[in-house]
């Protein structure tokens, strides 16, 4: 895919996010760059699909991302942000 994605995010996925930023900046600020690459790229080999090619996770450090790749809108969906430990 060419072109460019518009990442957006679900209100669920920005909760999330901002309770990480209180106690791990660093690790969501490397998270936060990967998903942006989304938009350049929103299937990296790196980020398997789930029962579908457009819903994706995306595994970066201790933190992971479930997000849909919507082609006709030009949008990447951040559904769900998580953390192990």
């Amino acid at each position: 895919m060419s072109g460019t994605y518009e990442i957006t995010w679900s209100e669920r996925a920005l909760n999330a996010a901002a309770g990480f930023l209180r106690d791990d900046a660093g690790g969501l600020a490397e998270l936060m760059d990967r998903i942006e690459d989304l938009s350049g790229d929103p299937r990296p080999a790196d980020a398997p699909p789930l029962g579908s090619p457009d819903l994706r996770r995306l595994h970066v450090g201790r933190y992971r991302a479930l997000y849909e790749v919507e082609d006709e809108a030009r949008t990447v969906t951040v559904i769900h942000l998580g953390r192990l430990g």
